[in-house]
């Protein structure tokens, strides 16, 4: 059997690059180890954890809130088993999506282990030991990435657990340890706060969410905090250690010597992840890796080796399922003989807490060290009308445009909705629009959209007209 591209893993980058191949009328065929499609994001990442952020939200909605809205409420109660059977099932939809997606474009799909025999032939190790061979002209590796879990940690998916193990606990914890202050933890660690879970949290640097603004660090944190979540920033942990019933996690001060215990039911492990070339054969074919052991590519995303591409979690850049997404399009049509392009500066970032973070361009702290000349909008969303309808008023909506053409340089959002929100701001930017141009453009009232307008009036020369 012989193919144009083969694609090996079916996450959303893989998935997406075969989809792309096929109707550019590549004869396709992708690889997927487990037994159903849709890699790490379908199911045990993206699509599970927001379905049970959305389950904890109406609960806790349905707790805090709804008395406000007067809305009476007797017996109130957690049932986490059917909402991780709900989860479960939006799981299965999803990935049988997939499936028929594969079947609507014609693409042979492989269930088993891929790896390289040589450049242009690939070996598939299927789960009742049996091999298959097959030959393809280009290659496509989109194998994702798994949870980095110190040997110190002792991971046991039973105690100490990962993202994938939090995702099907059978009754909600007393007490929770989050190891890492980043997306995963945090969204994983207020579904719990939001069922009752006493949770803290543990981050080696001075700041939650490191890599977005300043600003959005601070008001998810006192979001955070409102939940009842603890932190420690500025510490490390230095063992965890399970026993039949919690785990004793040690933690010292970054700068400090003295060290102190925190006891849990579980320990969630959320520092990172890695790429996952495992076993691919990689070293048969000599593709290079670099020191963290992402595939190495050139601006094409083409490995050292001609006709052999990587995208998504194995190369470099954000672990985001849409950046994969982005990626596999890009090589397909690159495949293809086209020209596609990719702004990374444009790929937006999202924490899908409550309020939702996103942020897409540069942040403060980027433009002031590369010494851009910068002016700065904020609106807090509680001057905003629809924020206060809905009880929403946590958060705000920040423009950073250059001080000298007013070009938006960079949008940085906490708020209901901010997930959604974020692609006007990718929208304008993709444009090259100026904080001016957004001010000018009329936005629907009431909406939680309105922020971006006043912030970009507040951009503009303090021209926001509800602060």
């Amino acid at each position: 059997m012989k193919y144009d591209v083969t694609v090996i893993g079916s996450g959303p980058g893989g998935y997406v690059a075969a989809i792309r191949c096929a109707q550019l009328g590549l004869k396709t065929a992708i690889i997927e180890r487990y037994n159903t499609l849709g890699g790490t994001c379908l199911n045990v990442g993206c699509i599970p954890s927001k379905a049970l952020l959305d389950s904890s939200e109406h609960f806790h909605n349905a707790k805090e809130k709804f008395e406000l809205h007067g809305i009476g409420i007797t017996g109130l109660k957690v049932n986490l088993p059917q909402m991780v059977k709900r989860k479960n099932d939006v799981v299965e939809q999803t990935t049988k999506g997939i499936d028929f997606l594969m079947k609507k474009n014609k693409i042979d799909v492989f269930m088993g282990h891929g790896s390289f025999v040589s450049a242009h032939k690939i070996s598939i190790a299927k789960a009742d030991g049996t091999k298959q061979e097959i030959e393809t002209d280009k290659t496509i590796i989109a194998t994702g990435s798994k949870p980095i879990v110190p040997e110190a940690f002792n991971y046991d998916k039973k105690r100490i657990i990962t993202s994938t193990e939090a995702l099907n606990l059978e009754a909600v914890p007393k007490r929770m340890v989050i190891i890492g202050g980043g997306v995963i933890g945090l969204e994983l660690g207020s579904v719990y706060a939001r069922l009752g879970t006493e949770v803290e949290v543990v981050e080696f640097l001075d700041r939650i969410i490191a890599t977005m603004d300043g600003d959005c660090s601070k008001e998810l944190q006192r979001a955070l905090k409102g939940l009842g979540m603890k932190f420690h920033l500025k510490h490390k942990v230095n063992t965890v250690k399970a026993t039949k019933k919690g785990v004793t996690v040690e933690v010292q001060k970054r700068d400090s010597d003295s060290t102190f215990n925190l006891e849990a039911d579980y320990c969630l492990v959320a520092i990172g992840r890695r790429p996952y070339t495992d076993n691919l054969g990689l070293e048969n074919i000599g593709i290079q890796k670099d020191e963290k052991g992402r595939i190495s590519v050139d601006n094409h995303l083409q490995t050292n080796v001609p006709g052999i591409y990587a995208i998504g979690d194995v190369v470099q850049g954000a672990m985001l399922a849409h950046k994969a997404e982005d990626e596999g399009v890009f090589v397909a049509e690159t495949i293809a003989g086209q020209q596609p392009h990719i702004d990374y500066n444009l790929i937006p970032g999202v924490v899908y807490t409550w309020p939702e973070v996103a942020s897409v361009g540069q942040t403060e702290e980027q433009l002031k060290e590369a010494g851009v000349p910068y002016k700065t909008g904020k609106f807090p969303m509680k001057a905003l009308g629809r924020a206060r309808a809905s009880t929403d008023t946590e958060g705000m909506v920040k423009i950073l445009a250059h001080r000298d053409t007013d070009e938006i340089l960079g949008v940085h959002m906490v708020c209901a909705r901010a997930a959604d929100l974020i692609a006007d701001a990718v929208t304008l930017m993709e444009f090259r629009a100026s904080a001016e141009d957004c001010a000018r453009m009329s936005h629907a009232h009431p909406t939680y959209a309105e922020a971006i307008r006043e912030a970009a009036l507040a951009a503009t020369g303090d021209r926001a007209l509800h602060i």
